[in-house]
């Protein structure tokens, strides 16, 4: 019997065919590294030939044996035999724990007649689009709970993984991957963040170990400890509080500002959400106050946030109103010098205005609020400080602070500087108090404890 002949061909850069398009697709990651290809293709490829190789010798062990010979003579598995490497190398491929953000390569987006974005492609014609239009964009995924996924696109045409949803939210004319990203925008501190930036973490020796994009909605909390992260990640789009830069691999995060955003605040009517408020405009006061429950009231918390109000917050700012949000209103009325009814802690057309335009004066820090003001929160000296056997100013701290927010009931004498079982017991009932069960009130104070009890 011949064989079958197969005609190659080359896939036209501006056909929207499906075969054209995933040909393209293909022969991107066949590149190699050098030439622009995607890491995570060459990785895969070794493991295919490692687990090809593997099946051969195990399909030699069982060709001349019984069922029950072959079965005796298999290893089992995550154990290496006497001779061999292959069944290791099988077991090291299969087993691997699940990986920590798999993302897809650079390619066009689904369903587009465009080339797409490769190695070669120009970022000094990039589209403009202003901060507000960014998290706006982003905000759709976190309302339409985005699926995660590194193969599949959503209707907007773009990937739904981690950079492939910044790509959406910058409005590239292509899905992106961490690799790529930073050539769209330039890199930036930290302390210089604000919403619509990314912070990224790209892993140059397997970019599918910890690689992850997110998008920077604000800060929560005036220590610039916490903030609001928008990230694609499994099961879908959220926006939640977020340490910075990240929940691992922190220190390895850096901060990028997107070439093309422009210094505008409103967006166009195609590229704004129908249910997100024009920020140009004061939505009415009955848009805020108590029952109030909608994205005006975000969108006032993300600001006051913003302007140094993350104190107040808790949690996030969302859209029901409550106390938080009407004293961070107040605390920036009165950083313009109003008082009386100008500062009731109700945002009226002038509020909004400076808040928008950002006019005036910033709300201070705690330590500098005048009378009544309480002392900046000291910053988290890291999980190892408190263990036993432990001795240092922290736990002195700590234990203070605890004594002073009524959890130190299990003190048979002062806090001191060693650590032991009554500053566990107290840590944990402070711990408890927050809700938290489990491994979250074992005792052992973390970042969010710390920032919950000297908050």
């Amino acid at each position: 019997m011949n064989s079958p002949v197969f005609e190659e061909y080359e896939p036209a850069c501006d056909c929207p065919c499906g075969g054209c398009a995933e040909q393209r697709r293909l022969l991107a990651q066949g590149l190699p590294l050098r030439a622009g290809g995607h890491p995570a293709a060459h990785g895969a490829r070794r493991v295919l030939v490692l687990a090809t190789a593997a099946g051969v010798a195990l399909g030699v062990t069982g060709a001349g044996a019984g069922e029950a010979d072959a079965d005796a003579a298999r290893p089992a598995l995550g154990t290496a035999t006497a001779e061999g490497a292959a069944p290791t190398v099988v077991t090291a491929a299969v087993a691997e724990p699940d990986p920590a953000t798999p993302q897809g390569a650079s390619g066009p987006l689904h369903g587009r007649p465009s080339a797409g974005p490769s190695a070669n492609h120009s970022v000094d014609t990039l589209r403009g689009i202003s901060r507000a239009d960014i998290i706006n964009r982003a905000k759709r995924w976190v309302s339409a709970k985005v699926p995660y996924s590194m193969t599949k696109y959503w209707s907007d045409g773009y990937r739904q993984d981690c950079s492939g949803y910044v790509s959406m939210a910058w409005n590239l004319d292509g899905n992106e991957w961490t690799g790529s990203l930073s050539r769209f925008g330039t890199r930036i501190d930290r302390s210089d963040l604000q919403p619509g930036d990314i912070l990224l973490f790209h892993n140059p020796k397997d970019p599918n170990k910890g690689s992850h994009v997110t998008i920077f909605g604000g800060w929560t909390d005036y220590t610039h400890d916490y903030f609001i992260a928008y990230e694609q990640t499994k099961p879908n789009t959220r926006a939640q509080s977020t340490p910075m830069a990240y929940w691992n691999n922190s220190a390895s995060y850096v901060a990028y500002r997107y070439n093309g955003v422009t210094s505008g605040t409103g967006g166009s009517p195609a590229d704004t959400p129908d249910e997100t408020p024009a920020v140009a405009g004061f939505p009415g006061a009955k848009s805020f106050g108590p029952g109030a429950d909608n994205a005006h009231v975000t969108r006032l918390g993300e600001m006051l946030v913003g302007r140094g109000g993350g104190r107040f917050y808790d949690v996030g700012p969302g859209p029901s109103w409550g106390e938080a949000d009407r004293r961070a209103t107040e605390a920036f009325q009165r950083a313009q010098g109003w008082r009386g009814a100008e500062a009731d802690g109700l945002p009226g057309p002038d509020t909004w205005r400076h808040l928008v335009n950002g006019l005036g004066k910033d709300i201070p820090k705690a330590g500098a609020a005048g009378p009544g003001g309480t002392s900046a929160r000291p910053a988290f000296p890291g999980t190892d400080r408190f263990r036993p056997g432990k001795s240092n100013s922290h736990v002195t701290r700590l234990g203070e602070q605890l004594v002073k927010r009524g959890y130190g009931r299990h003190y048979v004498s002062g806090p001191g500087p060693r650590w032991g079982e009554a500053d566990r017991r107290n840590v944990e009932a402070f711990q408890r108090a927050q809700g938290w069960r489990g491994s979250a009130a074992d005792g052992y104070p973390g970042p969010e404890t710390w920032r919950r009890l000297f908050a």
